[in-house]
């Protein structure tokens, strides 16, 4: 087979595996989960492994203990986070005419220093506009809050789910090394290379992203909990959980987190701690927990990250959110494998050669 003829064939098999996903997203995504979490799950597996357990009791207990675990932060903290996120939704115009009441003042003495016709111009276009976002912003936790009970209350995921990372991480080995025995004998070692490189960078950051997360949730919730701010524990939880996308998580839990201090309370105290929680975690996360449990190696730019998570989402939903890191991940090995074929290449080192000898002849002419 020539190499067009196999670049022909693997162009057909990336199309008909793009197509398989664009056809079967619908039933796709408790497959996706179960795998993500015996990926997850499998060096647990291993360790037991290790420690004479079979494979398949460390399966097993690992498997009950994880989804044990799951069910009891959800039956605990599920109903709480519904009550209290309805109950945001429902306040939130109010409290976007209690953040205009205190603010305008403000910015209104700010822009009569400057020009009256600009605070005019300001007022009414608060006036006008102010409305609509607060119905927008209304419409928008009440689509969240139903696409959270829709993701919980499908029997699909609860049902199919925990037999798929069940048996996935009981013959993970046996399907790597299956799918390794198929392997092109003549690309067999590059191949490994380069997926390695894949379960590095995965490992590195999904694993490690992972626990970022669980930690700084728990962080936010509680700091913003003993301050007393309102719905301290879902702005908490909420800025954790979205974390893993670079800057956006940080950002959008300070915009919430302090305005609805501003509202909330009268003296600068609260607002100034609200703000302090948010700043000695960003600290915190930025100098000590990602370097020690992502690490700095992982291969994947923020900017690549977040490119990735929202043209997943734009193209497969949610589905496509949870493949795209992985997708990511594969992507930009590949590149950097191309790049390093590219230098060593004729056409680099071609031009390269051109260009040196061009310069020794200038020189000794």
């Amino acid at each position: 087979m020539t190499l067009q003829q196999r670049t022909f064939v693997w162009i057909g098999v990336i199309a008909v595996f793009i197509a398989g996903l664009v056809l079967l997203r619908g039933i796709l995504l408790p497959f996706v989960v179960g795998m993500g979490v015996a990926y997850l799950l499998d060096p647990l597996c291993d360790w037991l492994e290790d420690h004479r357990f079979s494979r398949t009791w460390a399966t097993l207990i690992i498997t009950l203990v994880f989804f044990i675990l799951i069910v009891l932060a959800f039956a605990l903290l599920i109903p709480l986070l519904i009550n209290q996120v309805t109950e945001f939704a429902e306040k939130v115009p109010g409290y976007i005419g209690a953040l205009e009441a205190k603010a305008m003042p403000i910015v209104m003495a700010l822009l009569s220093h400057i020009d009256n016709g600009g605070a005019d111009e300001f007022k009414k276009f608060v006036g006008q506009y102010l409305g609509d976002a607060a119905k927008v912003a209304v419409k928008f936790f009440l689509r969240l809050l139903s696409g959270v009970e829709a993701a919980f209350n499908v029997i699909s995921i609860l049902v199919v789910t925990p037999v798929v990372a069940f048996y996935l991480l009981r013959d993970w080995d046996q399907i790597i090394k299956c799918i390794d025995g198929y392997l092109p004998i003549s690309h067999r070692e590059t191949i490994r290379e380069q997926v390695l490189l894949v379960d590095q960078t995965l490992s590195g950051f999904v694993r490690g992203q992972f626990l970022v997360c669980l930690l700084l949730g728990i962080y936010y919730a509680i700091g913003l909990s003993v301050i007393g701010l309102d719905f301290g524990l879902i702005v908490g939880l909420g800025t954790g959980l979205i974390s893993f996308v670079p800057y956006f998580g940080m950002l959008a839990g300070v915009v919430v987190g302090l305005c609805l201090a501003i509202v909330q309370f009268d003296a600068y105290g609260p607002i100034f701690g609200v703000a302090a929680v948010f700043v000695v975690g960003q600290i915190v996360e930025g100098n000590f927990i990602t370097p020690k449990l992502v690490g700095e190696r992982v291969g994947l730019h923020a900017v690549w990250i977040v490119f990735a998570l929202m043209a997943g989402g734009a193209l497969f939903g949610f589905l496509g959110v949870l493949l795209a890191v992985p997708v990511a991940a594969v992507i930009g090995v590949m590149v950097r494998f191309a790049l390093q074929r590219y230098i060593c290449s004729a056409l680099y080192l071609a031009d390269h050669k051109d260009y040196r000898d061009g310069t020794d002849g200038g020189s000794t002419s």
